[in-house]
């Protein structure tokens, strides 16, 4: 048996030939003008990714170091202002402690002045008393001598009467 051959079938040895001719043809055109470029966009593409991931990760060590730096000035923020408070209240407290030595001091020195000015006034009213119990002392003897001393009873009666007149202030 043979085999029928059907033309339709069979390529035509020309066609595939020019073809193929066209194809390599196509092929060497665009490996010389065509194949070097793209691959040179996608080489310089790639490279770029690269670049931009390098850099990517260059800056979210940068990032992790600033957050890192942040949180030590915070910290150190946080300790001047807790030294600051402390030296805040410290002052605080050292100043009422100082307005109350000072008014305890002057509470007494107060009481010394007036303990002083009560010994003052006080010895000044003894002092008037006794010029006032001198003053009367001399005026009663003055009125006994210039009575008659002869009569011992109108002398006791005298000075009892002199007592009697006599008011102390």
């Amino acid at each position: 048996m043979f085999l029928e051959i059907n033309p339709l079938v069979l390529p035509d040895i020309g066609l595939v030939f020019w073809n193929t001719v066209a194809f390599l043809g196509l092929l060497v055109v665009l490996g010389k003008f065509a194949w070097k470029p793209m691959l040179k966009a996608i080489s310089d593409r790639e490279k770029g990714i690269e670049d931009s991931l390098a850099k990517a990760d260059k800056m979210k060590a940068d990032l992790t170091a600033m957050q890192n730096e942040n949180e030590a000035l915070l910290a150190k923020a946080r300790e001047e202002r807790a030294g600051m408070i402390k030296d805040a209240k410290e002052t605080a407290d050292k100043m009422v402690t100082d307005a109350k030595d000072k008014a305890k001091q002057e509470y007494e020195r107060i009481i010394s002045d007036a303990q002083v000015a009560i010994t003052q006034q006080k010895n000044a009213a003894l002092t008037e008393v006794k010029n006032q119990v001198g003053s009367l002392v001399v005026e009663v003897a003055e009125k006994i001598l210039r009575k008659e001393l002869s009569n011992k009873a109108e002398q006791e009666s005298y000075i009892k009467q002199i007592a009697e007149g006599v008011k102390l202030n």
